[in-house]
């Protein structure tokens, strides 16, 4: 039996459970994302956009799922506390594909602001949840629908028009689980009108059994709205993810993305953004450190489609032992985007022979008044550095993380979070140095 038909069938034998526990909105979209996935499949080795991710085998374990929606024993913050120092963040927990309704007494948000379980808010808020859930998954690829046809659970969050949120939000996504587990979670983010948010994503494993998760995150900003919104993976080597952040923009709109991948198996992120409105600017960043055999790939679409919009790109890789990096970025000006401006820049770091970095930049330009650039390199460690540094007394190891720091550096810099960005060096530093990344009172990294 093929994946498909295995999915397929787990998923007609346990509908009636699944519909049972979600709400009609979730289950509505979930039909219709079924026939689509059935006309598809998984995407193979052949369709050029994952010829050098296997998505296929992933599927062809034995999974759990957890349909019966059974809850998690005990709160998160028993065995799981990270902290980023001077960082004042509301934290929030999806545990495998569930919101947990945490019990502890928090700060109120802002009147109007909703953060909560997706499947309650789709039950409770209805009209909001119908007009912008599935909006933009729709249209993307089969995995996407995949998510959509399991997915029973995650978050949303809605900042209403003129607020802006005083503190940043840290969604911890943990997956814990003492079988091989299979988890499909959902986020949706809409940032109305003149709002502002920051948003900070943590993905964290709290065992060593196999697991495969997908996440589809849309994010809708209305005119006017700002999102700063940073994702840092530290799982481990049998962690896969597969993941979509789909956002759509609306005049004058502002985005800052960046992606940090410190440990990890094997990740895909798959990143659509749409400036859909005049004046939109969108910034994307992304920063991959892998080792042994993880394997990490970035695919980026910037579609500007209206006028005197601005879009940037940066990603790094650091590839060490036999790891393997992919960015394939492409960068569509539509025949009605005059007056863009926008650049790509990849630039990787191969340690090893062995390390294979593969890298596909592509630009489409249909409009005639545009500044745009693309450019990708592939390099080692400047030799003639590490020799200046050893002659001025450097050791040659701590030469190489010296360097590899400096490479990193310009990543972390764009992060507007101060708190954040002095984390992000700390464990990077220690990531460099193969130190374990310990988190201050995480009963994790005690294992």
């Amino acid at each position: 039996m093929s994946n498909e038909k295995e999915y397929i069938e787990i998923f007609d034998n346990n509908r009636p459970l699944i519909e049972t526990l979600c709400s009609a909105l979730l289950n509505k979209e979930r039909a219709k994302a079924f026939e689509q996935f059935k006309s598809t499949g998984f995407p193979k080795r052949d369709d050029e956009e994952y010829r050098r991710t296997p998505i296929d085998k992933l599927f062809a374990a034995d999974y759990g799922m957890n349909l019966g929606r059974l809850p998690l024993q005990g709160s998160p913050a028993d065995f799981f506390s990270c902290d980023v120092p001077n960082l004042r963040a509301r934290q929030e927990y999806i545990i495998n594909d569930s919101f947990y309704r945490d019990a502890a007494e928090k700060s109120p948000l802002p009147e109007g602001v909703l953060l909560g379980s997706l499947d309650q808010f789709a039950q409770t808020h209805p009209e909001l949840v119908e007009a912008y859930y599935n909006r933009q998954a729709q249209e993307s690829d089969s995995l996407a629908q995949f998510n959509t046809t399991f997915v029973q659970d995650g978050l949303l969050l809605y900042v209403p028009r003129d607020t802006k949120l005083s503190e940043p939000i840290q969604i911890v996504t943990l997956l814990r689980s003492n079988i091989e587990m299979l988890s499909n979670r959902r986020l949706l983010i809409i940032i109305d009108q003149n709002a502002t948010a920051d948003l900070l994503i943590c993905d964290h494993s709290s065992n060593d059994k196999q697991t495969l998760s997908t996440q589809v995150t849309e994010i809708f900003l209305r005119r006017g709205a700002a999102l700063n919104i940073v994702e840092i993976e530290e799982t481990g080597e049998k962690n896969s993810r597969l993941a979509h952040l789909l956002v759509n923009q609306e005049s004058d709109s502002r985005l800052n993305h960046c992606c940090i991948t410190l440990t990890n198996g094997l990740t895909r992120n798959n990143i659509k953004v749409t400036l859909a409105g005049s004046g939109a600017e969108a910034h994307l960043g992304g920063l991959a450190i892998c080792d042994k055999n993880q394997h990490t790939d970035n695919n980026t679409l910037v579609e500007h489609k209206a006028s005197h919009c601005n879009s940037s790109e940066l990603y790094k890789y650091i590839l060490d032992e036999e790891a393997t990096g992919v960015f394939s970025g492409r960068m569509l000006i539509c025949p009605d985007a005059q007056q863009t401006t926008s650049c790509q820049t990849n630039r990787n770091l191969c340690l090893t022979k062995c390390a294979r970095m593969y890298a596909q930049p592509q630009l489409e330009i249909y409009a005639d008044d545009v500044k745009c650039s693309h450019g990708s390199t592939v390099g080692q460690l400047d030799e003639n550095a590490l020799f200046y540094m050893q002659q001025r007394g450097i050791s040659k190891d701590e030469a190489r993380h010296l360097l590899m720091f400096a490479f990193a550096g310009e990543v972390i810099e764009k992060i507007n979070i101060e708190a954040l960005r002095d984390r992000l060096h700390l464990l990077i530093e220690k990531r460099f140095r193969g130190e374990l990344n310990r988190c201050k009172r995480c009963a994790l990294c005690k294992q």
